[in-house]
């Protein structure tokens, strides 16, 4: 990628887009977002596993082990952060109203609870639904953290790494395909 850029995004939600799970993202920004609301910085990125947020209760049931997982494997102030996979965003759907958002709900890792408060957070602004294909890195690349990837903030700059970073599609093209056909005809109820 001739871009270092990275979505943060909750790690056990990379690890359900980097195993399959779901191939959506819902965002409003963070709180020290640079624009006061989300824009899609760049259609490719690396996603950028964040660590600040997470809790069992807004995850679905089934889910909440895939959360322990990430917990137990994570090490707080680790010096080093693994990039292991990228996306491409296929869409950007702005959602202005809880009914789209409920149409949703069978996409997703996260509990109604969730996604309703994502939705009521910053009213005047869409909440922004990435429908992304996610690419697996053959080998995961290990940055140094630093104090520029923490923070509530969407998008961070990587540092320089080398970039013969070979990946490979999680799910296959008629795979993809065949679920963002039925995200998007689930948004047309």
């Amino acid at each position: 990628m001739d871009q270092k850029i990275a979505l943060k995004e909750w790690a056990v939600a990379v690890k359900a887009l980097a195993e399959g799970k779901q191939i959506m993202v819902l965002r409003k920004g963070g709180i020290a977002e640079e624009t006061k609301d989300f824009q899609l910085k760049s259609p490719r990125f690396f996603l950028l596993p964040a660590y600040e947020h997470q809790r069992p209760e807004l995850l679905k049931e089934a889910y909440r082990d895939d959360l322990q997982a990430v917990l137990d494997a994570w090490t707080p102030g680790s010096s080093t952060v693994e990039i292991a996979a990228y996306a491409e965003a296929a869409d950007d759907i702005e959602i202005h109203d809880q009914a789209t958002v409920d149409l949703l709900a069978d996409y997703h890792i996260w509990t109604d609870t969730f996604t309703e408060e994502r939705l009521k957070w910053k009213r005047k602004q869409p909440l922004h639904l990435l429908l992304l294909r996610v690419y697996l890195l053959d080998r995961p690349v290990r940055l140094p953290m630093q104090e520029a990837y923490t923070g509530c903030k969407s998008w961070v700059n990587l540092e320089p790494f080398a970039a013969d970073a070979v990946a490979h599609p999680v799910l296959s093209d008629e795979e993809f395909e065949r679920r963002t056909a039925e995200i998007r005809a689930a948004l047309t109820r």
